[in-house]
């Protein structure tokens, strides 16, 4: 039998941390990193993207980030042929793939049964928009109450794909996955996640929206408006994008923007853990320590269970 091909996986919640560690843990390795970022994947959105800095990139290689224009769809199935290909590479050359980030949907195509289902149909989409998403949460609930029942009101992306496959096969999309559980993911995977204090984390949290804030995001979003693109734009779906592009559009001021930026972003972190502590095999480090234990913490744990070359 074939061994499978073993991935590493360096996660967290939002602002925990983890760009600093991965950078060091992947010299350490002797690796690259592969971003598992949903947001990372766009070209020209930097400002609330938290993406390596140039430093960064030069220490390290970094991909899986700027593959798509804001303009353009990018699907899950997309990042996942991507990060098909850079593993091929990666364990053909000896070296541990090493995938950064806290995107569940790109982590689990990875690492978990995974059905594409149908491709996305623009004119369906067209047709949602306009709704709010509650409104069409509540149309999921009612067709699909299997998804509605994990999947936030406030989760436009995945309610609208829900609702998209509904339409498109007369399935509900909970059915559609079902089919594939009795396949293995690709890639079997050692996990190292960064944690802190929850109210730490939320600290972190606002003290990164108000660097986004004086980064420059409310100009970069006006010039997404400009261009045409609205908040039902699935690029846009993001934290930072669609607060502050609604409140550009007059839905509220900007300080209830960022208000609610801050919310919603401490309301995913806390979503974030609890997938995390539900996922078996993590090895959960405290990222509180002094950073060079952080490092090599994680280090050690992919080294002993993902030998280069494996």
């Amino acid at each position: 039998m074939q061994q499978r091909t073993k991935i590493a996986i360096l996660t967290g919640p939002t602002a925990v941390g983890k760009t600093a560690v991965a950078v060091d843990v992947a010299e350490r390795l002797g690796t690259e990193i592969l971003s598992a970022d949903s947001m990372a994947v766009y070209r020209r959105m930097e400002a609330a993207t938290a993406k390596p800095s140039a430093a960064d990139r030069a220490r390290v290689p970094h991909h899986l980030i700027d593959l798509a224009d804001p303009t353009e769809p990018f699907t899950v199935a997309d990042y996942r042929a991507a990060a098909v290909a850079q593993v091929e590479r990666l364990t053909t050359e000896g070296k541990i793939p090493l995938f950064v980030g806290g995107t569940r949907l790109y982590l689990a195509a990875l690492t978990q049964p995974f059905a594409t289902g149908p491709a996305p149909s623009p004119e369906f989409r067209e047709t949602l928009m306009g709704r709010g998403s509650e409104e069409l949460h509540a149309e999921l609930a009612a067709v699909d109450p299997v998804t509605a029942a994990w999947v936030h009101p406030s989760d436009r992306k995945r309610i609208v794909r829900a609702l998209e496959v509904r339409h498109l096969t007369g399935r509900p999309i909970s059915e559609v996955q079902a089919e594939s559980r009795d396949q293995p993911g690709l890639y079997d995977a050692a996990w190292v996640a960064l944690v802190r204090d929850r109210e730490e984390i939320y600290r972190r949290v606002d003290a990164r929206v108000d660097e986004m804030i004086a980064g420059g995001l409310v100009d970069e979003v006006r010039g997404f408006l400009d261009e045409g693109l609205t908040p039902d734009t699935p690029a846009m779906a993001g934290h930072g994008y669609k607060e502050i592009m609604r409140a550009l559009l007059g839905e509220y001021s900007l300080d209830e923007g960022i208000r609610l930026l801050k919310r919603n972003t401490r309301h995913y972190v806390k979503y974030q853990l609890l997938w995390l502590k539900g996922q078996p095999g993590v090895r959960f480090v405290r990222a509180d320590q002094p950073h060079e234990a952080v490092v090599e913490q994680a280090a050690e744990h992919f080294r002993t269970e993902l030998p280069a070359g494996r």
